[in-house]
């Protein structure tokens, strides 16, 4: 396969993985890494995980995003903890690393694109997001309040009042508080339904009003 055939095949498309290749050419697959090695050393290929790449810039007609990337790096997984606070506007930082769920081993990936770290979760808690577009694309992402559950969860230790303020929670307007009482629920853990209890003082003193 020449470069030129690879463009062909893959520039449509925002990442594409030696699988696919294989499938689509009929090559072998030592024969395959071993030009996808030479293209990556040129700069032409960039690679994303083991065996998932996407076409250098200049070759791709599809723009790369990186919230979509999340989801794509590791399956089954939705972003969720830090960085979706921050995109929600309900910490005042904007958060570098993609911060993902997932009910697999917890990952980590670090590339060209960003850096992404999975954080394991029971299948039981692997719920509370949905589909948004961001970028005008698809994105699988924690509701805000499954976002706070998912980082006080998987932070341990007690989330009393001192600690909460740490983080500098604003926007609480965007909140529902039966829907965050109906993940406390289903965490069933009496250290987050006390968090929640804390979280939701704090929302009062700050004068910001929570949906009820």
């Amino acid at each position: 396969m020449k470069f030129d055939d690879l463009v062909s095949l893959v520039s449509e498309l925002p990442w594409f993985d030696l699988p696919m290749l294989v499938q689509l050419t009929g090559e072998e697959k030592r024969s395959i890494t071993g030009q996808l090695h030479r293209w990556i050393k040129a700069e032409k290929v960039i690679p994303l995980r083991r065996s998932m790449y996407t076409l250098a810039e200049r070759y791709r007609r599809r723009t790369l995003s990186p919230a979509a990337l999340a989801n794509a790096l590791y399956t089954p997984s939705y972003l969720s903890s830090l960085w979706t606070l921050g995109y929600y506007g309900l910490i005042p930082e904007k958060v570098a690393t993609y911060t993902s769920v997932t009910t697999r081993v917890p990952r980590r990936f670090t590339n060209r694109v960003g850096s992404f770290r999975y954080f394991s979760i029971k299948q039981t808690l692997f719920f509370g997001y949905e589909a948004k577009t961001i970028d005008g694309h698809p994105i699988m992402i924690a509701n805000p309040e499954k976002a706070l559950f998912d980082h006080w969860h998987l932070n341990s230790g007690e989330w009393n009042l001192d600690r909460l303020r740490g983080m500098r929670y604003q926007r609480f307007d965007l909140l529902d508080s039966k829907r965050l009482r109906s993940h406390a629920d289903k965490f069933d853990s009496p250290r987050l339904h006390r968090t929640l209890d804390a979280f939701l003082q704090l929302g009062e003193e700050e004068d910001e009003g929570i949906e009820i």
